[in-house]
C-alpha cells in the first residue's frame, strides 16, 4: 500500500516537477516529469529504495538519473 505521501506508482512530490532541469552527469537539460522510489534490492541487508528522476528533452527523448544529480537550468 502506498504512503499518503506517494501514490500507487510510488511517485513522490518534488518542488520541481514541471520546470526545466539540468542532470549534471550527462550535462543534458529536459523537463522534470517524475520523482520515483524503486525498490532495488538489498545491500547490507536493508532494502534500498533509490529516488530516481524522470526527464523529458524536447525532442522527446526520455532518461533517468539519481534525484541528487538535478539542478534548476537558467
Amino acid at each position: 500500500m502506498a504512503s499518503q505521501d506517494t501514490d500507487t506508482f510510488c511517485h513522490l512530490p518534488h518542488p520541481w516537477i514541471g520546470q526545466t532541469v539540468r542532470d549534471i552527469a550527462c550535462g543534458q537539460t529536459g523537463r522534470l516529469t517524475a520523482v520515483v522510489q524503486e525498490p532495488a534490492g538489498f545491500a547490507s541487508g536493508r532494502p534500498r529504495q533509490p529516488r530516481l528522476a524522470y526527464i523529458r528533452a524536447a525532442s522527446g527523448v526520455e532518461w533517468t538519473t539519481a534525484v541528487s544529480n538535478l539542478e534548476l537550468a537558467t
